[in-house]
């Protein structure tokens, strides 16, 4: 089968399409073949060789997150799916035309649901969702703030966070403060202006996407006893006037199907900023980088 496989630490040049070995499925596991997979800014970080000593490749690798495909073969043990169904969710090595995966990361697609544009929702929804579901735990109108807020997964934490009734400030920058008012979110923070953040009133949670310099002017504003959840790396020396939750996304096939339902029926929207073919795959990564959600496609 073709795989794009990273060769070395580096730029996109380090991505080569080659032929590679395919996949079996172990026991309890489930072979798809591909139809899409999801860029996201793992991968990227991958690539560059920031997060090698977290997250090890064993080179050449094949990157990849999450997919959306057809179910190709079934290991022992797998019951609830059949050769040929249509599935989507959190995928190792999916940026190849087929790929494995245990099947409790797996869940069927909505029929409602567009095949490719699945494989944009496992890895950001799951992580947008349990950010505020596991990480904040908002009680109904509880103030939180969400920082990238026109992310993928802010996209999702705002959604989820109105859900749960809580009273939701977007935080993004300022150039983009009407856009993020159609997320319909309770306020809008522009965090690049540190007038705007000192006029902020005290919020009970954040739920951080960013980190780095932004989260250290907006912990001030976070109540002593209020909760920072965050997916990248909490500040040091916070712990003592605060709740840290970090969180990193894990398989939830239940909350992946009602996330891409709602997704379907427009409760919020994740844009997809590019499609582009397996043999495209260094532009797929250029556009990345530019923000967005990127598809490669099979």
């Amino acid at each position: 089968m073709r795989a794009a496989v990273l060769t070395r630490y580096g730029d996109v040049d380090a991505l080569e399409l080659r032929d590679v070995e395919d996949p079996r499925p172990k026991d309890g596991e489930i072979k798809l073949r591909v139809v899409a997979a999801g860029l996201n800014a793992l991968d990227l970080k991958i690539l560059s060789g920031a997060v090698k000593a977290w997250f090890p490749q064993k080179l050449p690798s094949i990157l990849g997150f999450e997919a959306s495909g057809v179910v190709a073969e079934l290991g022992a043990g797998v019951s609830g799916f059949t050769v040929g169904d249509r599935v989507f969710g959190q995928v190792r090595h999916s940026f190849a035309e087929e790929a494995t995966a245990p099947a409790t990361a797996l869940a069927r697609t909505p029929g409602d649901v567009p095949p490719i544009e699945a494989a944009a929702i496992p890895v950001v929804g799951l992580t947008g969702a349990q950010l505020i579901e596991e990480a904040v735990q908002p009680k109904p109108g509880a103030r939180v703030l969400v920082t990238g807020a026109l992310g993928s997964v802010g996209r999702v934490a705002v959604h989820v966070a109105r859900q749960l009734r809580a009273r939701v400030i977007a935080g993004v920058r300022g150039r983009r403060a009407s856009e993020a008012a159609e997320l319909g979110a309770d306020e809008v923070l522009a965090l690049d202006d540190p007038a705007a953040i000192e006029r902020l009133a005290p919020v009970d949670a954040i739920a951080d996407t960013v980190g780095g310099e932004v989260i250290g002017q907006l912990l001030p504003r976070l109540r002593e006893g209020g909760v920072l959840g965050t997916v990248v790396a909490a500040p040091a020396g916070v712990k003592e006037r605060i709740a840290v939750r970090s969180i990193n996304a894990h398989a939830d096939p239940r909350r992946l199907v009602e996330l891409a339902e709602e997704v379907s029926r427009g409760a919020f929207a994740l844009p997809i900023t590019g499609h582009f073919p397996l043999t495209d795959v260094r532009e797929a990564f250029r556009r990345a980088r530019d923000g967005g959600k990127v598809l490669l496609t099979f």
